[in-house]
């Protein structure tokens, strides 16, 4: 939690900021409440011609000899949704910083998504899938939210395979509204419940952004050959690496991202590949600008 505490200090400067149209609304920095005549009270500010006179506050005006209007806010429709994959595989350690692993490092970014949205008056929710089941926080807006989808992220723990879809597609409830969906995985399976929900999303306009994690082990295949290794989430076979199957690995590796890429940038879901060696700091920021607004859905 001290790292994502120190974390949270370079997110100061930085905005989620919408790239397509969505559902009617504009593309572009948002602002989670809007001032206008809402239901909310805001602040005063001085009249000016063309207002309404039915928003004079006309006991300030007895006391203060000036025309002063009330200001109120009303919620815009934007929420942000925070999405971990917190399956096994995210267990995955660095082999050169020591306590660090790929679901920490996702934990780390996403606390951060969620600092800016609750910066930014946003309403925002959390959705963590593991053990084959999902897990919903509801979207809200304040300090009181944050807190809330802190604590669930660092409770959250790598377990099992990625839910199947039916349990991924009951979870998106949410889409009825547009939405700003940040997901951070190792997408190590594709396709996927996960890549099929995201790619959905999209196809219902939202817009959708991804966070593909590796340790730079995993980018490299620098394994030891010595080391046996169990797939976490296939069973119990033990596997062996061989300078033969270093080859293959990368070759089919190049291959996976390469397609999973390609087919994001098909959908115009924005994706950023990183390893969790590189400094979040800079990742996160690198997420957050990526490719910037866009005009078309």
């Amino acid at each position: 939690m001290q790292a994502t505490s120190a974390l949270l200090a370079h997110t100061t400067d930085l905005n989620l900021v919408i790239r397509h149209v969505l559902a009617g609304l504009g593309h572009g920095i948002h602002a989670g409440r809007e001032r206008g005549a809402g239901v909310e009270f805001s602040e005063y500010r001085a009249y000016a011609p063309g207002d309404e006179w039915r928003r004079v506050d006309w006991k300030l005006l007895a006391r203060a000899d000036r025309y002063y209007v009330r200001e109120a806010e009303r919620d815009s429709h934007v929420a942000v949704w925070l999405w971990l994959d917190a399956s096994a595989s995210m267990a995955e350690p660095s082999r050169s910083v020591p306590g660090l692993t790929k679901l920490a490092y996702a934990r780390s970014v996403l606390a951060c998504v969620a600092a800016i949205a609750q910066r930014q008056g946003d309403a925002f929710g959390l959705l963590i899938g593991s053990g084959e089941r999902m897990r919903f926080t509801p979207a809200a807006r304040g300090a009181r939210q944050l807190q809330r989808v802190l604590a669930q992220l660092m409770r959250s723990t790598p377990e099992g395979q990625f839910p199947a879809t039916a349990s991924v597609r009951a979870s998106l409830h949410f889409a009825r509204s547009p939405s700003l969906v940040y997901a951070v995985s190792d997408f190590l399976d594709n396709p996927s419940p996960m890549c099929e929900a995201l790619l959905r999303l999209r196809h219902m306009r939202h817009d959708v952004r991804a966070l593909c994690l590796q340790t730079e082990a995993e980018r490299t295949a620098d394994f030891s050959l010595q080391t046996p290794y169990r797939d976490p989430e296939q069973g119990s076979a033990v596997h062996g690496l061989t300078r033969e199957g270093r080859a293959a690995y990368l070759t089919q590796h190049t291959a996976h991202f390469a397609q999973l890429a390609a087919q994001f940038k098909q959908h115009d879901i924005a994706m950023l590949n990183a390893v969790i060696e590189q400094p979040a700091a800079s990742v996160l920021r690198s997420w957050l600008r990526q490719a910037g607004p866009k005009a078309r859905a």
